[in-house]
């Protein structure tokens, strides 16, 4: 079952199913008017939804052409989005970039952090950048959504609290991270909007790629139209999704509708590129002695999308161009 918010001018939009294909929609407000609340109210909206779905797919109920320019994130804003850095090979060789040493715990321990919630960007919105000295960069992730999480929930139950899949650009300005990091305290103004992609899915739309909760597939970014990752989602995932899971409700319970971030997907082996410019550019240093890819500008351009074994795009794409403001 796809989803995806469609604007209407409110702050919130209004909750749309859509056909497996990605290309048309259907009503779903008369079920859940918003996201967030199919998400607050899933047991009982969950069943509903997925008839509705059925019907679609059998012809019962109208079918509306679907445009992306007209979707926002599928949760335009919500309670909580935590990101974490579960790939190794991206902690390993940012933190080279940086100059830092590995945290002691790298291995037993995910890095998390807490990036701001109440605004997201949608799949076709700009990137706003006001100064390119800021060192704009793009990173692209996979993210669930969560169902109402206990505190103490144990990884081996917490795969059950996952209810949506999707992508996401985690933005990031690298030169503004470097100084914020200094202060020892965490990031802030070096972690902009986040932009996600059009549809939240649910598992059984991602099998048989779903493994260990992960999500083994490739994710795709094509930068200024040239394709410049490849990296697999699943295999270095260090921690897994219900790892995660059990990591944050160590000390609290989250709500329905917290998003919770993979971190940049990464891969050991090169040849798979890199899915943020910063490893591009790490590589490029050990290979060349410095960096020679520049960070992102006004009017370049990022598409983050994966496909399913038949070309079709599982969470359609996110498709985005750095504007000036």
């Amino acid at each position: 079952m796809k989803l995806a918010t469609l604007a209407d001018g409110t702050r919130d939009g209004h909750l749309v199913l859509v056909n497996r294909e990605g290309s048309h929609w259907a009503l779903a407000a008369d079920i859940a008017v918003t996201m967030q609340k199919a998400l607050d109210d899933w047991t009982e909206v969950e069943p509903r939804l997925r008839a509705r779905a059925n019907q679609m797919a059998s012809g019962i109920v109208p079918l509306h052409p679907l445009r992306t320019e007209r979707l926002m994130a599928p949760l335009p804003r919500a309670y909580e989005w935590i990101d974490s850095s579960s790939f190794l090979n991206h902690v390993r060789l940012v933190r080279k970039a940086r100059g830092m040493e590995l945290p002691q715990a790298l291995e037993s321990e995910p890095l998390v952090y807490q990036g701001g919630s109440g605004s997201f960007l949608g799949p076709r919105q700009g990137i706003p950048l006001s100064d390119e000295s800021w060192g704009l960069d793009f990173e692209a992730e996979v993210c669930v959504v969560l169902g109402d999480t206990p505190q103490g929930i144990q990884s081996k139950y917490a795969e059950e609290r996952i209810r949506l899949v999707t992508l996401c650009n985690d933005v990031s300005l690298r030169g503004v991270l470097s100084s914020e990091l200094g202060k020892g305290f965490g990031y802030f103004q070096g972690k902009p909007a986040t932009a996600f992609a059009p549809f939240l899915v649910t598992c059984d739309e991602v099998q048989p790629y779903w493994k260990n909760g992960r999500l083994d597939r490739d994710i795709l970014c094509t930068y200024n139209g040239e394709l410049i990752s490849q990296a697999n989602a699943g295999e270095e995932m260090h921690f897994s999704f219900p790892d995660l899971v059990q990591y944050i409700a160590k000390t609290r319970k989250f709500c329905a509708g917290t998003i919770l971030g993979s971190g940049t997907v990464s891969n050991t082996d090169g040849s798979r590129g890199t899915s943020c410019l910063a490893e591009r550019r790490m590589r490029e240093t050990i290979e060349y002695g410095e960096p020679k890819t520049p960070f992102m500008k006004v009017g370049d351009t990022i598409r983050i999308e994966m496909l399913d074994d038949n070309g079709v795009s599982l969470f359609g794409a996110i498709d985005q161009e750095v504007v000036a403001v």
